[in-house]
């Protein structure tokens, strides 16, 4: 009695005959899967009497063998094969001319950020910097603007809690500072911002740079002059400058600072509605009641606050009238700068 090889002839053909990897394996699971034909070989054993089991199990194992001798090499050679015609494929021409690439830039805001921390660092002052999820205390009651207080009308606020929020402006970076230090201090706070506002001269999230200076016998004058160098190195030494008085609820006396319109050269347009003039910033003494709050001799200290919105700025800079153009990501408009 002889063992059943019928359905395992010409292993050895297939083998050679697959082209690639996935047929070989083809192969493999007719032969040696579970229900493979020499898999199945094994079930014959019981046809065989006790002392013939040896040899036709030597002769399963033989047969295996020799089926993953002729696998292995199949698969190198065709493993070897793919490689070489993948090389070929990804070659590199290196004699062909290259892609053209183009220079990436900075945003027009990070740019204006640049600029500003550049003109304020050279007159001695400091970067600072806060959270930005801050609490209620910092973001108003410490800056004067207790709860129910009016002026909160002016800020629509995104409330977290009923004490935390995303601050509105950068000025609870002032309080914090000036908590942790004695003066004098001078000092600008930089960054992101948050209100409910979305239209075209307001987003909700948007950048500002506050100032403040604390120290002995400083007065209106030292603050005219500051922003007075500031915008002319900003926007051009011919650019004129007003100061208006207004009112913030942190500093007192206060102004708004307005600059020659750069659109129409202070003839008057509808981007300055007809004035010759635009509106910058807004600035004042440090309010008594904030250096109260931090614990600052009120008869010994004094000092000056301003605050502006680099979009604002970066818009008169380079002739933007719509904010959202700077959030749209449109490469027409980034590639401008």
């Amino acid at each position: 009695m002889e063992l059943d090889l019928s359905n395992v002839k010409g292993f050895e053909e297939e083998i050679e005959a697959s082209i690639t990897i996935d047929e070989l394996y083809q192969v493999k699971v007719k032969y040696l899967g579970k229900k493979g034909s020499i898999s199945l070989l094994n079930k014959q054993m019981k046809n065989f009497p006790p002392e013939q089991r040896p040899e036709i199990g030597k002769k399963i194992n033989e047969l295996r063998t020799r089926f993953e001798e002729l696998y292995n090499a199949r698969y190198n050679r065709l493993k070897e094969e793919e490689k070489k015609k993948r090389l070929e494929q990804e070659s590199i021409d290196v004699t062909m001319p290259g892609f053209p690439f183009t220079p990436g830039a900075l945003h027009p805001i990070t740019r204006v950020y640049y600029e500003i921390v550049d003109i304020f660092t050279a007159m001695g002052f400091e970067v600072a910097t806060g959270p930005e999820v801050e609490y209620d205390y910092y973001n108003f009651e410490a800056l004067n603007i207790p709860k129910e207080h009016p002026a909160r009308d002016m800020q629509d606020t995104f409330y977290i809690t009923d004490e935390i929020l995303l601050r509105t402006h950068t000025s609870p970076v002032q309080i914090r500072v000036m908590e942790a230090n004695t003066p004098p201090i001078k000092i600008i706070a930089p960054g992101k911002v948050y209100r409910c506002d979305h239209d075209v001269t307001h987003s909700p999230m948007f950048h500002q740079v506050e100032g403040l200076l604390v120290a002995e016998k400083v007065t209106f004058a030292d603050l005219k002059g500051t922003l007075t160098l500031f915008i002319k190195r900003m926007f051009g030494e011919d650019i004129p400058v007003r100061f208006r008085p207004s009112f913030f609820p942190f500093t007192e006396p206060s102004a708004e600072v307005d600059m020659g319109c750069v659109i129409c050269g202070g003839k008057g347009c509808r981007v300055c509605g007809h004035t010759g003039w635009l509106e910058i910033l807004g600035c004042g003494m440090v309010d008594p009641e904030v250096f109260k709050s931090v614990k600052y001799d009120t008869e010994k200290y004094q000092g000056y606050a301003f605050g502006m919105g680099i979009e604002r700025i970066a818009m008169l800079k380079y002739g933007i009238d719509d904010l959202r153009l700077f959030y749209d990501n449109k490469l027409r408009f980034l590639k401008q700068f």
